[in-house]
């Protein structure tokens, strides 16, 4: 994926089309946390917990996407580097819950865990096939990307974990799988606050050239 980010010329947005898919993409995401979280606190599920944050991630980062759309490069990356840093603190969250968890193991319900996987699966490669035809442009766009992308790779790991559950009888499964999704966390916010700060000072250089 890291090749999509070396065009020179990036889509920023500007497209009633990318509008337009942005806001099924969020009211799915809204229902989907709301969702996802209760299941987590029903099972005692932490990967279910971690994949809820990641909906509400997504949601919150469309809505930021839609609002800077149209305004200028230093503006979108702004808006990039705001979510890069709310991708970080969401990880370290996970990473920080998970440890916590470690220390009082209970065993997940797997089957929620699964239920819930596959329905958020669902949900999350509707959201990534609306978005597909968009994931080459600016940090701005680039995050939605990422964060859509995420959801589905925590998915399929929810429902890894939901097998390992009910294959180990032990909560091992679920809080190694909350560990990784945390990690995708940190990477994610590691690629967006990177290509912001790079659009950032772009545009730093071409506002000095002009003055």
């Amino acid at each position: 994926m890291a090749g999509c980010c070396n065009h020179e010329a990036k889509f920023d947005g500007v497209s009633a089309d990318y509008k337009r898919r942005l806001w099924a993409v969020i009211a799915i995401n809204a229902g989907m946390f709301a969702v996802e979280m209760g299941a987590g606190q029903l099972a005692d599920s932490q990967a279910l917990k971690a994949d809820a944050l990641d909906f509400l991630g997504d949601a919150l980062t469309y809505g930021i996407s839609l609002a800077v759309i149209g305004a200028s490069l230093r503006t979108r990356a702004l808006a990039a580097l705001g979510k890069g840093v709310s991708l970080l603190l969401m990880g370290l969250w996970v990473f920080g819950s998970t440890i916590y968890q470690v220390f009082y193991i209970g065993v997940p319900q797997a089957h929620v865990m699964g239920g819930i996987g596959f329905m958020a699966l669902a949900a999350n490669l509707i959201s990534v096939m609306l978005l597909a035809r968009y994931k080459d442009g600016d940090a701005n766009v680039r995050s939605v990307w990422l964060c859509s992308r995420n959801d589905a790779i925590g998915n399929v790991a929810v429902m890894i974990a939901a097998l390992g559950v009910w294959g180990t009888a032990s909560g091992w499964p679920d809080l190694i799988v909350a560990g990784i999704m945390g990690g995708l966390f940190l990477s994610s916010a590691f690629q967006i606050l990177m290509q912001a700060l790079k659009e950032w000072r772009s545009e730093a250089v071409q506002a000095a050239h002009q003055h």
